[in-house]
């Protein structure tokens, strides 16, 4: 009957239900076959679901990134950006793919990231000779990075969900950010090198003057992670915590400081904040009732009993993890592939003795790339939508940066140390 339940939820999420519609649905159907329990328990369930303190960070860190989207933040960071590094060999692609990365962990956004650094980056990379699809490609990647570089929503899901501590998954996501950023500035150097045009037009001298200055414009910007992130490691405060300290720095910086965010706009944001939330919070609510069911018919203890005949190691487990993962990623939304397939797949890869942590990032970050994976990837249909690019032309050319992504994603897996190496060290 669970396996029922689970191609009826399925069914309904891909003819287009609401996923939370699709979730209570197939529960409720489930109840009234069994005849299990009162239907009162969903009610409960919901309402438990939701009884979580650190699910409060979730529409704080949206509000932050919101406040920061229309705070003249991305004209600052790209100009800083530009004056670090912007003098190397194909630079100007450099500097998107390090804009996309900073950007996109001060809001936590992939499609606002596209949005804000693709509306001003993509015509100068096309000026110096990039190929547009290229360039639209390039900064849809780069918008991936931010559910990787802390602070993420994704990670808080999946921690809420799997009991995972919240600031140890921030800590891990640093590096593999990082990393997944210099590989996508690996691509920008081979794309380069192939094309001279691009190598003529794409260079300017370094100016350590202009550096300071944009450095000094953009020192509020960069001052928030380190508040944020150092905060939380520190102990000095919660996540949930830290992400109010941030809406009460970004609304100073943007409205005291900077001076670009106007009270009128202060509800616009409040209601986007508000929307983002709430779509998660449904979905968890919902989402309760499906782990009910999960335990009291021990469906996890007979999917591992199953997966334990065909699968013999940790290291097929995962990658088989990443092949489902991949495809999930493509084909539903983060925040509902989180809630309805860790419970049931992870405790297996616990069993084969995978560091619990490790397992949540690799997790995590598959599910992320899903964002620029077609036919349903976000940061694709942003890139669309701000090119006038046909969805093919945005998907062949993020088609390179994708594929380095995807092998970038197989070296966290295989070694963990990358993953492990700053939590280790901060324990």
């Amino acid at each position: 009957m669970v396996g029922i339940m689970f191609l009826l939820m399925f069914i309904l999420i891909f003819i287009g239900l609401p996923v939370f519609l699709s979730i209570l649905g197939s529960g409720i159907i489930f109840l009234l076959i069994t005849d299990m329990k009162p239907l009162l328990l969903v009610s409960q369930r919901f309402i438990t679901g939701l009884d979580s303190f650190p699910l409060l960070a979730i529409p704080l860190f949206v509000l932050v990134g919101e406040i920061m989207d229309k705070g003249g933040i991305s004209k600052r960071m790209i100009h800083w950006a530009d004056e670090l590094i912007g003098w190397l060999p194909g630079g100007l692609g450099v500097v998107t793919i390090v804009s996309c990365a900073i950007f996109a962990a001060l809001t936590g956004s992939g499609p606002a990231t596209v949005a804000a650094i693709g509306s001003i980056m993509i015509p100068s990379l096309t000026k110096s000779g990039y190929d547009k699809k290229t360039a639209a490609g390039m900064v849809a990647a780069g918008g991936a990075l931010g559910p990787i570089i802390p602070p993420s929503i994704p990670m808080i899901i999946y921690g809420v969900t799997m009991g995972i501590s919240i600031p140890k998954m921030f800590i891990a996501g640093i590096i593999p950010g990082i990393v997944m950023m210099l590989f996508l500035i690996l691509v920008n150097f081979v794309i380069i090198k192939n094309n001279p045009k691009i190598m003529e037009n794409d260079r300017k001298k370094f100016n350590f003057t202009e550096l300071i200055k944009s450095t000094w414009s953009a020192l509020g910007a960069l001052l928030l992670p380190i508040i944020i992130l150092g905060g939380i490691y520190s102990g000095i405060f919660t996540p949930t915590e830290a992400a109010a300290i941030g809406v009460v720095y970004s609304l100073i910086l943007g409205m005291a400081i900077y001076r670009e965010i106007k009270i009128y706009e202060l509800p616009g944001a409040l209601l986007k904040a508000m929307e983002t939330s709430a779509m998660v919070g449904i979905i968890m609510g919902a989402a309760n009732l499906l782990s009910w069911i999960m335990s009291v018919t021990n469906i996890g203890s007979t999917i591992a009993l199953y997966l334990s005949e065909i699968i013999t190691n940790k290291y097929v487990y995962l990658l088989v993890l990443m092949i489902i993962l991949f495809f999930v990623g493509a084909l539903m939304d983060t925040v509902a592939a989180i809630i309805i397939i860790a419970p049931v797949i992870v405790p297996f890869g616990l069993q084969l003795g995978i560091d619990p942590l490790h397992l949540g990032m690799i997790f995590v970050i598959n599910l992320v790339i899903g964002y620029v994976t077609p036919p349903f990837g976000y940061n694709l249909f942003t890139a669309a939508s701000i090119t006038g690019l046909k969805f093919n032309d945005i998907v062949k050319g993020v088609l390179p940066f994708l594929i380095i992504e995807l092998l970038t994603v197989l070296l966290f897996a295989y070694i963990p140390q990358i993953i492990l190496f700053l939590p280790n060290i901060l324990k």
